[in-house]
């Protein structure tokens, strides 16, 4: 019994992520797809409202809690079918359920096969969460200093808690995905002007040094404890 608990959500990880890629599912989270397919999911947005917020939500949580790749395009998408703001609360809720899925399932089920998939990550996060768990999940959501499948795991292997990660998770993805939304709602008119749109020119200098000062900002706590020491 103890073994099935142990590897019942391995296996559903397993079959999700084979099924990904033996289905060439990947094909879907991408710009080039999201060109081709937007005037009738634009479509299906304006008439079906609900349905549209409550699927897209579901894939995005599945794509997080399973690590897939496409996080950036869905993102983007987002923005570009529901607009900027209704974008960012969907993206917010659905990635912060999705990786709160795999964090647990980290703690609870899976610890020591993702503890290997984070490898020498958990090392270099150690004493940051150490020191202020909270202020350095803010800061490592904030500003992409490691991939975000990695930011989702190490915290369940260096005990922090599940408030302070939801927490953390919940407000320190904000900023950036507003900044994916913002891209992704008017990228429309690129795509009718037949231009080709990458996401490697969204992270701009003046977008990663706003995201910079708010992770300094996130610091202050961290900062006050050792000056008060």
């Amino acid at each position: 019994m103890q073994h099935l608990k142990r590897f019942g959500p391995l296996a559903i990880i397993a079959l999700g992520i084979g099924a990904f890629y033996v289905l060439d599912l990947g094909q879907y989270l991408s710009f080039a797809s999201l060109k081709e397919h937007r005037h009738t999911l634009r479509a299906f947005v304006e008439q079906n409202l609900l349905t549209a917020v409550f699927l897209y939500m579901a894939a995005y949580v599945v794509v997080v809690a399973l690590s897939l790749p496409g996080g950036a395009p869905m993102t983007i998408a987002g923005g570009f079918l529901f607009g900027s703001l209704l974008g960012t609360a969907q993206v917010v809720v659905a990635a912060t359920i999705g990786a709160t899925l795999l964090f647990l399932t980290a703690r609870l089920a899976l610890g020591d096969v993702l503890k290997k998939k984070a490898g020498p990550w958990v090392k270099r996060m150690e004493s940051g969460f150490a020191e202020n768990a909270l202020s350095y999940l803010l800061v490592l959501r904030l500003v992409p200093l490691f991939p975000f499948f990695v930011v989702n795991l190490v915290p369940a292997f260096l005990n922090v808690s599940t408030r302070v990660y939801i927490f953390g998770t919940f407000f320190g993805i904000i900023p950036g995905t507003f900044v994916f939304t913002s891209i992704g709602s008017g990228i429309g008119s690129v795509f009718d002007s037949g231009q080709e749109f990458s996401a490697k020119g969204i992270l701009t200098t003046e977008v990663i040094i706003a995201l910079a000062g708010l992770a300094t900002l996130a610091l202050i706590p961290v900062v006050y404890k050792k000056l008060k020491k």
